[in-house]
């Protein structure tokens, strides 16, 4: 149980569980993190098995894995193994991560469950955002023309979410999704300022009556308070202004409990270290082939056709089209012919001093994980 110091986090549509992550780490300077996720909720097997290891992890002191962890890793053990070896730790994690699929068939599972991992607690944060596909701006284009997509039920899964508010009071929440939520209609209407009203008073949301409770809703990134009707666009948080080296751009909505007298602070702008200083020391890889032979040679030779001039052309004058242009002409004959699709090499520490560069490092790890490269066409290597 989280001791005085560390607060309770509920996780619902947890994903593989960044944000679950984010709260679970210290603060900068500090050895103990401030929250503890006592329950996180997600369906999708893929991305519960990333999540449930991540408990089975958090269970261990901060950065003190066992040796097994890493052995894992390189492949050497499987998954099973490593939780045999540490069945009260993957006992944690079975308790506090969860598979089940949020609905009106387990809300009074879930109900029971949230208040037992709770105990009493007052002081906790409700966190989460509903399944993103049918805000996304991706998702909707691959669905365009679709006669069910206004009643896709995804649109809808936020209910869930305002349910476990009514049930469970959070004296703070914490709600995040896609910038496409910000221009997602359903009949007209924009889904955001549906949501905005419904997590301001979650029991008139769901026809149950006002009876005061509600929630002053803030900005992570902007000093005002937005109210309703101001404009959506100022709980949109840029990743990039906040030390990230990713242009990710996502909405989220803090909410204050109606009878708690604070104002949440707001993220501290930061830069963020350059992509080249976070990725640019990783080995060097080549993609490969999704049509015929994938070999270097194959490769090289695709490659090697695409005409630099026409693509000088293409660029219709863009400040680095003749450094480009330079750099295919001669590029291929540096080559090594030992390049790969993959490489497990991991990178030696930075020399460049930066939070973001510190933070990422593990001076245990000597197996790189998933760097491949995926396969395309000439087209679009060409591109």
């Amino acid at each position: 149980m989280p001791s005085e110091k560390t607060f309770p986090i509920v996780d619902v549509f947890a994903g593989p569980g960044g944000l679950g992550e984010g709260f679970a780490s210290p603060d900068t300077g500090e050895k103990t993190p401030r929250f503890k996720s006592v329950a996180s909720i997600e369906r999708d097997q893929h991305s519960f098995r990333t999540l449930h290891l991540r408990h089975f992890l958090r269970s261990f002191p901060e950065n003190d894995f066992p040796d097994e962890y890493y052995d894992y890793l390189r492949g050497s053990i499987a998954l099973v193994d490593l939780y045999r070896k540490f069945p009260d730790h993957q006992a944690d994690a079975d308790r506090s991560a969860l598979q089940i699929s949020l609905g009106p068939e387990h809300h009074d599972f879930v109900r029971a469950i949230i208040t037992d991992r709770l105990r009493g607690q007052s002081r906790w944060v409700l966190v989460g955002g509903p399944p993103c596909q049918a805000y996304s701006l991706a998702g909707r284009s691959r669905m365009r023309g679709d006669p069910d997509f206004e009643s896709d039920i995804r649109h809808f899964l936020y209910r869930e979410y305002l349910q476990i508010i009514i049930d469970h009071a959070p004296p703070v929440f914490v709600m995040e999704n896609v910038k496409g939520l910000l221009s997602a209609k359903v009949d007209g209407e924009f889904v955001i300022d549906r949501i905005l009203a419904d997590l301001a008073s979650p029991r008139t949301a769901l026809g149950k009556g006002s009876n005061g409770f509600g929630y002053r809703l803030y900005s992570l990134s902007e000093d005002e308070l937005p109210g309703m009707g101001t404009d959506p666009r100022l709980f949109l948080v840029k990743a990039e202004e906040f030390g990230v080296p990713q242009a990710r751009h996502r909405v989220f909505i803090v909410g204050i409990r109606n009878d708690i007298d604070t104002v949440p602070g707001r993220l501290k702008r930061h830069r963020p270290p350059t992509l080249n200083q976070v990725i640019g020391d990783l080995p060097a890889i080549r993609s490969g082939l999704s049509k015929g032979e994938d070999s270097f040679s194959s490769w090289i030779k695709v490659i090697s056709a695409i005409d630099p001039v026409s693509i000088g052309r293409e660029m219709n004058g863009h400040k680095c089209a003749d450094d480009l242009v330079d750099a295919m002409n001669i590029w291929p004959d540096q080559v090594p012919p030992t390049l790969e699709r993959q490489s497990v090499r991991y990178p030696a520490r930075s020399n460049l001093e930066h939070d973001v560069l510190n933070e990422i490092y593990d001076s245990r790890l000597d197996f790189l994980d998933a760097h491949e490269a995926r396969s395309h066409m000439p087209s679009d290597l060409r591109r």
